[in-house]
Parts: C-alpha cells; sequence; structure tokens
C-alpha cells in the first residue's frame, strides 16, 4: 500500500499485517486525504456515526448501499465530507447452489464461497465512507468505516446480485478530496466504478475467521457440498456469511501506479 500511494512512514498512522479473511467489524486499512495529505490508517470496519450515543454500535453498517448514500441520516455526512478508500486484493462472496448429496441423494441448497478480483490482479480499491467518533472508554476517538455496494455488473453478477463499488484509479484523487462536498457529483464519480472481474471457487473454511491463510485464495475444485464431518457437525455455518476481503501485503503492490457479506447490502 506504501507504494502503491508512495506513502512516507509519517502518512502511516496506523499499519496492518497481511491478512486473507477480513470480517466486518474487525479493523480494516482506509486510506484518506486530511489536511496533512494523504494518510493511512485503521478502522472498525462497521460505521459508527459521529452522533451516536448508544452503549453498542448500530448494527449492519460494513456495507451500504449507494441508492441510499444521499439520503440515509448517518451515510449524508460522510459522503458529503468524510470518504476513503479501503484497499484489498479482492473480496469473498457467497453462491447458493443446489447440490445432491452423493452419500444420501439428497438435494439441498448450500453456499458455495467464490473470491472475486481484477482481471489483472490489481490493487482492489473500494469506495468507503468514514466516520470518527468516541470509544467505548467515552475518550479517545475512533475511526470506522462502510464500504458501498451496488447492483452487480459483469462476471460479478454471476455469483451475487449485489457487489462493492471498486473505484477506478482515475476517480482516486476526486474521490479523497475532502473539497469536494456535493454528494451527488461524488455519486458520480462511482459510475466509473469497475466492473471487469474474475471469480473461482474456493474453499469453505473461508467460512470461519479464524482461517487465515494464503492457501484460502487457492481455487478449489470440490464443489460446497464436498464437506468434512467438521464441517457439518462442529462448526456449523454462522448464520452471518458476509462479505469479505482479502488484505494485500505492503510489498507487492506495484510502484509504477501512482493516485492520479447475511447477502451484501
Amino acid at each position: 500500500m506504501e507504494r502503491y500511494w508512495e506513502l512516507t512512514d509519517a502518512q502511516i498512522r496506523n499499519p496492518l499485517q497481511q491478512r486473507f479473511n477480513v470480517a466486518p467489524t474487525t479493523v480494516v486499512p482506509i486510506v484518506y486525504r486530511s489536511e496533512h495529505g494523504l494518510e493511512q490508517n485503521a478502522a472498525h470496519w462497521s460505521l459508527i456515526p459521529f452522533w451516536w450515543k448508544q452503549p453498542k454500535p448500530p448494527a449492519f453498517t460494513f456495507n451500504t448501499r449507494i441508492e441510499e448514500a444521499a439520503t440515509k441520516p448517518m451515510l449524508r455526512v460522510p459522503l458529503r465530507e468524510a470518504r476513503c478508500i479501503v484497499p484489498a486484493m479482492g473480496w469473498y462472496e457467497w453462491k447458493e447452489v443446489e447440490q445432491t448429496d452423493p452419500a444420501t441423494g439428497e438435494i439441498r441448497t448450500v453456499k458455495q464461497p467464490y473470491f472475486i478480483h481484477p482481471s489483472e490482479n490489481h490493487l482492489v480499491t473500494f469506495a468507503g465512507l468514514m466516520s470518527s467518533s468516541f470509544a467505548a472508554n467515552g475518550i479517545d476517538m475512533e475511526l470506522s468505516c462502510a464500504i458501498l455496494t451496488k447492483e452487480a455488473e459483469g462476471p460479478a453478477e454471476r455469483v451475487h446480485s449485489r457487489m462493492p463499488v471498486v473505484l477506478a484509479e482515475t476517480a482516486h484523487q476526486a474521490w479523497l478530496d475532502p473539497e469536494k462536498t456535493d454528494a451527488g457529483k461524488a455519486l458520480e464519480m462511482t459510475r466509473r466504478s469497475v466492473s471487469q472481474v474474475e471469480y473461482r471457487l474456493v474453499s469453505t473454511q473461508v467460512n470461519y475467521s479464524k482461517n487465515g491463510g494464503a492457501e484460502l485464495l487457492e481455487p478449489f475444485e470440490n464443489p460446497a457440498w464436498f464437506r468434512t464431518y467438521l464441517d457439518y457437525f462442529l462448526f456449523p455455518l454462522r448464520s452471518y456469511l458476509t462479505m469479505k476481503i482479502s488484505l494485500l501485503p505492503a510489498d507487492v503492490f506495484p510502484s509504477r501506479v501512482k493516485l492520479s457479506v447475511d447477502p451484501v447490502t
């Protein structure tokens, strides 16, 4: 990430380690522009508006429909004044498929995970909204964020009806410009989002957040019904299967590039 945006040590507020299975409500890296210039920081992946006073954070704010961004109360201000980019190497999505159990002949609906990524394996830059609010201790401030989603386009719609908004490189600079506060024009920037992606079957081991190795990205030949005894009886699928993302290590970003989930909502 440092090389992708040519960030200096002073611009990196909170570096994160490489991860291949990042679930909502955990910490993700974000890039934004402040009065000091471009910065990278860590944010809670579930938006908490600055005015939130409840002891528990709002639910299901890790993704948000772009169709609601300009009108939903907790999104209006971030869309105008606090846009960010959430960098990753791709995302996981689940497709419901019918499979026949080879042992019993029973037909059932299962969720098959896929890994989706740009066709040329470039960095994924999700359009994000961020907020700064008081932490649980009531003293410290912490950042949080949400990823905008839209109706799926191109190959991604074969897997799911929704997909995250992936900003084109040419839109980065305007999206991060804090002086561009017109919500309508901000949404116009997302029309140039990336839709040419590739996808592949991956193992259902990605369903479990405790699994985080690079092997999760490897192509998986066996469909979702092919699971072990542990899959079915010891580690049942959790009810909140959501979009997850995979983060790239800093040293694999191309230096030549410069700045120019239940279901996904």
